[in-house]
């Protein structure tokens, strides 16, 4: 089959994009192009493991702008693909989602639809990223339009040209809504001067002397959510025990069982800490949910369309699952176990992965991994057994779960084996994360 190459259609794009400006918002059904090869998950895969190295290597991409930047990607990836699968339009389910332009008429290429919004959106969404970074996505852009332009055997240039200006035009109008949710441009301020830290007993304090004095991100919490009902107005989070430093209180104990923990570290619990890390220079923890995501999607060989639903259920989630833990934590403000016991149980202790710079409740692992875990669930089944393999190229060894919730406790444990969480924001953030994900199933793409 001949190739054709993708950087003559690109040039042919801008040229023919004049002519197509105004796109319909009524939704179509009639198309064309839907072939066996535009249903393969290799564009799914692709942008979202592409998008899993920004994280990685894009400045000031902690875990709540990482999630961030899968909730809007998702979208895009959907919202570019529900026509060709008759699926439902996100318009009115997505919280300050803008009129989104679905095409005009027929003769669109779906596949190549969502590539073009997909290197549009991560541009945008990325737009601090390296000059190298950048054209890596370029690059797949091209070599993406090259693939699905040989799979459908396409010779028509404004077919293509009208596919790519639908894709830009998606991403373009998602990435203006998401420039007013409180989110946009937050790698410019993670530590912003203008936060007071709340003083008193039990307050949350830099935990180390080289650490920012200031918390990060202490207004994420007030982000508009994807959906209204993980919303602070409709999303209750109960509070964390009663602060105390009385040897008999229940807080005490607490605390008492993260020194305890730590001081009798077992071998595979200390593997199970550094596993679930992902710390800084790392995909993030949503980064690591979204990797396991990835890795189902191929093994399970599930198709385009299908991919990009669950993408889409996972990127909301995760994108709301930080709105919602930040929340709470700048709600309580609580130390960190490591603060408690050097001022209260041993002050030469320290914990065995590095304590990150934000108040402790609720544990952002847990509700990540449990938020994606529920999910997972309902699209796999409650005893679906797999094996993490997307840490192999970190140095460790495959961890096989008997299901996901399985999956979603061991995360959360491992902030105990770390000495970074008490129990109890491991136990509410597992909590908070289903409770996120009901909301998000209640979608029924």
């Amino acid at each position: 089959m001949k190739k054709f190459k993708s950087t003559k259609y690109l040039f042919f794009f801008f040229s023919f994009s004049f002519l197509l400006l105004q796109t319909s918002c009524q939704d179509n059904d009639d198309t064309t192009y839907v072939s066996q090869e535009d249903l393969d998950n290799k564009l799914a895969v692709d942008w979202f493991t592409l998008q899993n190295q920004l994280v990685k290597t894009t400045p000031n991409c902690p875990p709540p702008v990482a999630a961030r930047t899968f909730g809007y990607a998702g979208i895009t990836l959907y919202q570019s693909l529900y026509r060709g699968m008759k699926g439902k339009n996100l318009q009115t389910k997505i919280q300050g989602l803008n009129a989104i332009p679905t095409g005009n008429g027929s003769n669109y290429v779906w596949s190549i639809v969502a590539n073009a919004a997909m290197a549009e959106i991560e541009l945008q969404l990325f737009e601090n990223t390296s000059s190298s970074n950048k054209t890596q996505i370029t690059v797949l852009e091209a070599n993406l339009l090259d693939y699905y332009i040989a799979a459908n055997s396409i010779t028509d240039q404004q077919i293509i040209s009208k596919s790519i200006l639908l894709g830009k035009q998606i991403a373009t109008a998602v990435y203006e809504s998401s420039k007013t949710d409180g989110g946009h441009q937050a790698y410019t301020n993670l530590f912003p001067a203008s936060y007071v830290n709340p003083a008193g007993p039990g307050m949350w304090v830099a935990t180390a002397p080289n650490y920012p004095q200031i918390p990060l991100l202490p207004y994420w919490g007030s982000n508009r959510t994807l959906l209204a009902s993980n919303a602070s107005t409709s999303f209750v989070v109960n509070p964390p025990p009663a602060y105390s430093e009385d040897t008999s209180s229940a807080f005490y104990a607490s605390a008492m069982e993260v020194y305890t923990t730590v001081n009798s570290v077992t071998p595979d619990q200390d593997v199970i800490a550094h596993f679930w890390a992902d710390g800084g220079g790392t995909v993030t923890p949503p980064g690591h949910m979204v990797a396991i995501v990835l890795q189902l999607i191929q093994d399970e060989q599930l198709n385009l369309y299908d991919a990009s639903r669950l993408i889409c259920n996972v990127g909301i989630a995760l994108n709301d699952a930080a709105v919602v833990c930040w929340r709470t934590k700048y709600q309580h403000n609580l130390l960190r176990p490591i603060t408690y016991i050097k001022a209260h149980i041993d002050p030469s202790w320290n914990t065995i992965i590095a304590t990150p710079p934000f108040p402790a409740y609720t544990s952002g692992h847990s509700t990540f991994s449990g938020t994606t875990a529920s999910i997972l669930s309902a699209y796999f089944g409650g005893s679906f057994a797999f094996t993490d393999n997307t840490k192999i190229a970190d140095g460790f060894q495959a961890r096989t779960f008997t299901s996901f919730q399985a999956m979603a406790n061991e995360a959360a444990v491992s902030r105990l084996y770390g000495g970074i969480h008490y129990t109890f924001d491991n136990q509410e953030g597992l909590t908070c994360g289903n409770a996120i994900a009901l909301n998000v199933k209640n979608l029924n793409l």
